[in-house]
């Protein structure tokens, strides 16, 4: 038994020996948004807010639609690592799918994801709730009918995000509409980095 115990205790601190570290991820994550262009991530700064996001919602359980190549997930990743937490992301391009894969396997988040190929807006209508936190990212003219799917699955007191909202206000004109004007949801538009493209934060009650 005490040998067990001690092999189990040797694979633990193996395990967090090859854990990056947060400076090591952060390194990684500026090389992927240099060298990986075309995947229309998010800005440092948006991802460094998403992550405290997750933190401060202190998040167990978060959904995000659209992966693209993982850059932003792993920035959720990276929050949920202090909470205990995992990512639901999902995604219908395969190229991005499998480069997606291979940066969380590299930054070591990997076993915090589970990365689906597929269109979300019939997987949405699988997955139960509740999640602490939702980030959408993806079809701008679907973001509508991505807060229809995923907003009776978010917690109260849960967080729905979005990006590119001040960015392409007029490919999301009704879902723009929804979080503003639903009772249930109080929303502000948080505008960081460089690009100000805009991240909307619907809090819901």
């Amino acid at each position: 038994m005490k040998y067990s115990i001690a092999v189990f205790v040797s694979l633990i601190v193996l395990a967090a020996a090859n854990t990056p570290s947060r400076e090591e991820v952060l390194e990684r994550l500026a090389v992927i948004r240099s060298t990986q262009r075309g995947n229309m991530n998010i800005e440092a700064a948006e991802g460094e807010f998403l992550s405290d996001l997750v933190r401060q919602v202190r998040a167990k359980r978060v959904l995000e639609i659209g992966t693209s190549n993982g850059y932003s997930g792993i920035w959720l990743a990276l929050g949920l690592r202090d909470t205990g937490g995992k990512l639901i992301t999902l995604e219908i391009d395969n190229g991005r799918y499998s480069l997606a894969q291979q940066n969380f396997r590299d930054t070591g988040v990997a076993p915090l994801i589970d990365s689906r190929l597929t269109d979300a807006l019939q997987e949405l209508k699988k997955i139960d709730g509740p999640f602490d936190m939702v980030f959408i990212d993806a079809w701008k003219p679907d973001y509508g009918k991505y807060l229809e799917l995923v907003l009776p699955k978010v917690r109260s007191g849960g967080v729905i995000t979005a990006h590119n909202v001040t960015s392409h206000p007029r490919d999301m004109q009704d879902f723009l509409a929804r979080i503003r004007s639903d009772p249930q949801l109080k929303t502000e538009i948080v505008n960081l980095g460089r690009g100000k493209q805009g991240i909307s934060v619907s809090w819901k009650k």
